[in-house]
């Protein structure tokens, strides 16, 4: 496991299977009449089981900013015109950057402008470019999959609001859709250089989110729509939740060293109020994920676990001077304990430990 986060209060329950296989004797039960085996061989240490809550949490570090930037690469022929200033917010409609100058506009979708759009034109693209269209004041067409004349119409009033060739089509490369209005993260490029080929800027969200990666092992922690907490530079608390969750493999290379691919989980989290965050900006923060919690469960030392031959865990209750083995069904792994049930376990109830 790597460095990346510190692990607090927890034992996974693979590993906590495992410790316990390898350090539990192995006994057999048996089964007449009581369905325990007794014995008056007292174990070297005991433990009371316990009653509490349980709970799987763990603390990683992570990134305060406006999260994981999107690289643009102009598809319009010609010379980069005009850059926009790192740090500035371009809204739908807006000028993104400039080619032969004329505007690169900013509009709000999921879908790529893959291909020209003119009069004949159908698709879910159509659409998605006339809602634009719409939310920006222009009108006279319906907004469905159908590019018409009279979209065209609405296009040349936009054109000439822009100040380009007013044709009724849109040119791939006119347009660059984006989930909402962004924030210029990095300038990448000159005025002045070719269009096409390279990224001439970034950009991300214009609302800070706190940015995490995990283990593949840590999985069970990242539960989309999770509740978190993100503890501040300051020491304030603040809540967060699991927005979004995405697989990142490293090819690793570059060192001149081969290295095995690495897999990692790229977590989003979104904060409740932005203005607890005051003027922070890529700042280092603690991210506490709780798994899950158990409530007023009965639970003992891992350690206390025996191995059944038969399959299966069980303890060893202490009684007085004798013993004999319970055999258990094991909950929930926290904190070095194990949740367990088996009949006539209590709180109080002493067991053995293995030392």
């Amino acid at each position: 496991m790597s460095g990346r986060g510190r692990r607090r209060a927890l034992l996974a329950a693979g590993v906590a299977v495992a410790a316990a296989g390898g350090t539990a004797a192995v006994v057999t039960l048996d089964r007449g009449g009581s369905g325990t085996a007794a014995g008056s061989t007292l174990p070297p240490a005991t433990a009371q089981v316990e009653r509490s809550t349980l709970v799987d949490a763990e603390t990683v570090d992570g990134t305060l900013g406006y999260g994981t930037g999107t690289a643009v690469t102009p598809r319009l022929r010609g010379t980069v015109t005009w850059l926009p200033a790192a740090g500035s917010t371009v809204r739908r409609g807006g000028r993104l950057y400039g080619v032969d100058d004329t505007p690169v506009v900013l509009l709000r979708g999921t879908l790529p402008l893959y291909r020209p759009l003119a009069p004949g034109v159908e698709g879910a693209d159509v659409r998605q470019f006339e809602q634009n269209l719409a939310a920006l004041g222009y009108d006279g067409f319906t907004v469905d999959e159908e590019y018409t004349g009279s979209t065209a119409d609405a296009v040349r009033r936009w054109q000439e609001d822009l100040g380009i060739a007013e044709t009724g089509a849109v040119e791939v490369g006119r347009v660059v859709y984006a989930a909402g209005d962004v924030r210029v993260q990095e300038v990448r490029g000159q005025v002045g250089d070719p269009a096409g080929g390279q990224a001439v800027l970034s950009y991300t969200g214009t609302t800070r989110v706190v940015t995490v990666e995990l283990d593949v092992d840590q999985q069970r922690l990242a539960g989309k729509g999770a509740a978190v907490g993100v503890e501040l530079p300051d020491g304030r608390t603040v809540k967060g939740t699991v927005a979004a969750v995405e697989t990142v493999i490293d090819l690793g290379g570059g060192s001149g060293q081969e290295q095995e691919p690495e897999t990692r989980l790229e977590v989003t989290v979104s904060l409740a109020d932005q203005k607890d965050l005051g003027t922070l900006d890529q700042a280092a923060v603690d991210v506490s994920f709780t798994a899950q919690k158990r409530e007023d469960v009965l639970s003992v030392p891992v350690a206390a676990l025996l191995a059944l031959a038969e399959g299966g865990y069980g303890v060893q209750v202490v009684e007085g001077t004798s013993t004999r083995i319970v055999p258990v069904e094991t909950g929930m792994f926290s904190g070095g304990r194990v949740e367990v049930t088996g009949d006539g376990l209590s709180e109080g109830t002493t067991v053995g430990v293995a030392s």
